[in-house]
């Protein structure tokens, strides 16, 4: 559940970007590529967090 929250929400995110993006160099938006983008994103994130070592919580 938690990977599909994320792509939900990177998907959104990179979408608005990718359009801002494009309205600000006055090109064409292709939500095709902005939409491979978030996926890539998505995955990149994923390993991230699989990479990141997870603090050890002290037993008092």
């Amino acid at each position: 559940m938690k990977f599909v929250a994320t792509l939900f929400w990177t998907f959104i995110l990179v979408q608005v970007l990718g359009y801002v993006a494009s309205a600000m160099t006055n090109t064409e938006y292709d939500i095709k590529t902005i939409s491979i983008l978030g996926v890539v994103a998505t995955v990149l994130i994923a390993v991230l967090a699989a990479v990141i070592p997870k603090p050890a919580i002290e037993k008092h």
